[in-house]
């Protein structure tokens, strides 16, 4: 069974950053998509970007593309993500997801998603 642990959550002032961490353990098969999302209080959880495991392709919603990236340490089995210049809007508990399906960057349904983590929350002040 594929457990995700995320990490590096906090609360951080409008325009700082923030690097949250996914480990990957007990997987048996090898990774295609690894996906973010978060979710407000109130709202539905909400695509952020995904990266291709094998090639580290990424790809990211028009509200977080340039002040976040997704990169990946395949030796450590982590997944990352860094959020530059951040938004009171940023505010969210933010999920890391692993996919089985081919890496696409129409894969932005959580139900494209097998696996998950229990979140890390991200408190951004204004």
């Amino acid at each position: 069974q594929v457990q995700l642990v995320e990490s590096g959550g906090g609360l951080v002032q409008a325009g700082g950053s923030l690097r949250l961490s996914c480990a990957a353990s007990g997987r048996t098969f090898n990774s295609n998509t690894m996906g973010w999302f978060r979710q407000a209080p109130g709202r539905d959880r909400q695509f952020v970007g995904s990266i291709d495991w094998r090639n580290s392709r990424s790809y990211y919603v028009a509200s977080v593309e340039g002040r976040f990236t997704i990169s990946r340490d395949a030796a450590k089995d982590t997944t990352y993500l860094q959020m530059d210049s951040l938004r009171p809007e940023d505010t969210a508990k933010y999920y890391c997801a692993e996919s089985r399906m081919k890496f696409a960057s129409s894969n932005q349904d959580p139900i494209d998603y097998d696996y998950w983590g229990q979140g890390t929350q991200v408190t951004v002040s204004s």
